[in-house]
């Protein structure tokens, strides 16, 4: 098997939950499409540029697959993922090229489906499940050097902004039980991973229902001046419990989480409580805006305005000093005005995000937006509304990062910066992404002898320089996390 993967951080997990199903159906991995009998594309549909990705991919396979008949070595192909979702049928059609679709829900399926397609059949499965969370797969991890990991807690979204299709691909939320997110993480922090990543479509409206004990606990209250579209859901452990229970599992583990919604950091508070007081839980949060004008967020379904969006920054800032902040933005969205983009661009220059994701917006089918709204923003205003965004969001994050020369940071080894060879790379609490010398150090702990910096271990750099998107710095030491707390 050949696997591909495209789009978000939960592609990528779920590349790893696939895997671990066909692993144990007796599959194989390679990294040589020419060596692969079956290609499988995990798909995004967020955008109609990742959708074109694919379709682009599936092109040059096509000449591939053929090739292969001629040598009588039958290739299968498989798209995965959100675009088999909301495309199953064009999928199957266009060309007769893909032999089998499944569906973000459908992935312990595979097996059948691949020996279906064995006996030259096209197999399909695109169920979206109410329970399904893949609780019980330990997924296979592949990412970076084996320093970073992430970890699902959750699937789907019940949000229903108007822009989004991912409740339509991914379907409704629905939680993993605690106890085995917990026994992933136990498991990744005895490989020695350094660093998990918590992921879902809306992370912190986290609800673990399979403990019967806690299933009449109260709802809970949202943000100050934040609503949704559906009824307060009442019982079950929340996010701020599960958030507790994994920063306690390894103190040299870093714990990030992606992505939240603004509404659900309410003002008691306790994740934002607990950020701050734990050294292992980083000082990072996700705060997706999507527009600064309070007219468009209406039309969007936000559930905010500008003013409460804002009033939340500042509490976030109050709770969480020295706090890194990043965004989602979307240029363009229908209906959007001249005043209504100036009023992104203030946003962008009054919040000064550290980290930012812009994108020009595109109208998908079966949303809100596609059957009330009119996408009436031409492609060239959006294109230069876009780049508007991106100059100003690039001269704040440069800002907000000079700020940090002269400072030191605690950074997390990743590996070789892509630029040099002699010099290494990783990212600070943040998350932003640090380059420095490959030199030899001291140890913190205070033994004489000079040690090289691996991938996994902490380091402190002191930064000399910074733009945008990246620190740049001189090695001080290796380190702890717990050591660098102690001293900080």
């Amino acid at each position: 098997v050949y696997m591909e993967t495209y789009g978000c951080q939960m592609n990528v997990n779920d590349t790893e939950i696939a895997w671990a199903i066909l692993q144990k159906n007796g599959y194989a991995r390679t990294k040589d499409l020419d060596e692969a009998d079956v290609v499988l594309l995990v798909t995004c549909s967020v955008r109609e540029k990742a959708e074109q990705a694919i379709w682009n991919r599936l092109r040059h396979l096509k000449a591939l697959k053929a090739r292969r008949q001629q040598a009588r070595l039958p290739l299968r192909i498989g798209i995965l993922g959100c675009m088999a979702e909301r495309l199953k049928e064009e999928i199957l059609h266009r060309e007769k090229l893909v032999d089998i679709v499944a569906g973000p829900d459908a992935y312990r399926d595979l097996p059948r489906l691949l020996a279906v397609a064995e006996s030259g059949q096209q197999a399909a499965n695109v169920l979206l499940s109410l329970d399904e969370t893949y609780a019980d797969i330990l997924p296979v991890q592949t990412s970076a050097g084996g320093t970073t990991a992430f970890v699902s807690i959750m699937r789907g979204c019940d949000n229903m902004c108007s822009y989004c299709i991912v409740p339509f691909t991914r379907g409704r939320e629905r939680s993993r039980p605690i106890a085995s997110i917990l026994q992933e993480v136990r498991m990744l922090s005895d490989q020695g991973v350094k660093e998990v990543t918590l992921l879902g479509q809306n992370v912190n409206s986290f609800r673990d229902m399979s403990e019967v004990q806690f299933q009449s606990a109260a709802a809970p209250v949202l943000s100050r001046g934040f609503s949704t579209v559906y009824k307060a859901k009442p019982g079950g452990l929340r996010f701020a419990h599960l958030l507790d229970q994994v920063s306690r599992i390894d103190p040299e583990m870093r714990i990030r989480f992606t992505s939240p919604h603004p509404k659900d950091f309410p003002d008691e508070a306790s994740v934002l409580q607990l950020i701050q007081e734990r050294h292992n839980i980083c000082k990072q949060l996700h705060l997706p805006a999507q527009s600064g004008s309070t007219r468009v967020l209406e039309a969007m379904r936000r559930g905010y305005t500008r003013e409460a969006y804002l009033e939340l920054v500042h509490h976030v800032r109050e709770c969480i000093p020295g706090v890194s902040l990043s965004s989602d933005f979307i240029a363009g969205f229908c209906g959007e005005r001249e005043e209504d983009h100036q009023q992104t661009v203030s946003l962008l220059r009054e919040v000064r995000y550290n980290i930012g994701f812009l994108f020009a917006y595109s109208m998908r089918q079966k949303t809100r937006a596609y059957h009330r709204l009119q996408d009436d923003v031409p492609a060239d205003i959006k294109k230069r509304r876009l780049e508007e965004l991106i100059t100003v969001f690039r001269e704040e994050a440069a800002r907000a990062n000079e700020a940090m020369v002269g400072q030191s940071q605690l950074v997390l080894v990743e590996g070789p910066s892509k630029r040099s060879v002699l010099e290494l790379c990783g990212r600070n609490d943040g998350n932003i992404k640090v380059i420095f010398p490959d030199a030899e150090i001291e140890d913190a702990a205070g033994c004489k002898a000079l040690v090289r910096a691996q991938p996994g271990d902490y380091v402190l750099v002191k930064v000399t320089s910074a733009s945008s998107q990246t620190l740049k710095g001189v090695l001080l030491c290796r380190t702890t996390l717990s050591r660098s707390a102690v001293c900080h």
